[in-house]
């Protein structure tokens, strides 16, 4: 059973979503022998205001 989490910036649209949980539900079935049914994507979407990089808030970026 695996379980991929990807956190991401929100923004992403649904059909961006579900292509890329095909993406890495096939990626998971080649490379790792998982069937199909048993790969869990969940997405977690981060505002800005919650994601720092090099010591700076997202939302505080230029």
């Amino acid at each position: 059973m695996p379980y991929v989490r990807v956190e991401m910036l929100e923004g992403r649209s649904e059909e961006q979503k579900a292509k890329l949980a095909q993406v890495i539900t096939n990626a998971m079935v080649e490379h790792a022998s998982a069937k199909p049914d048993s790969v869990f994507v969940v997405f977690e979407d981060v505002k800005k205001s919650n994601w720092a990089t090099g010591g700076t808030l997202v939302s505080q970026k230029k």
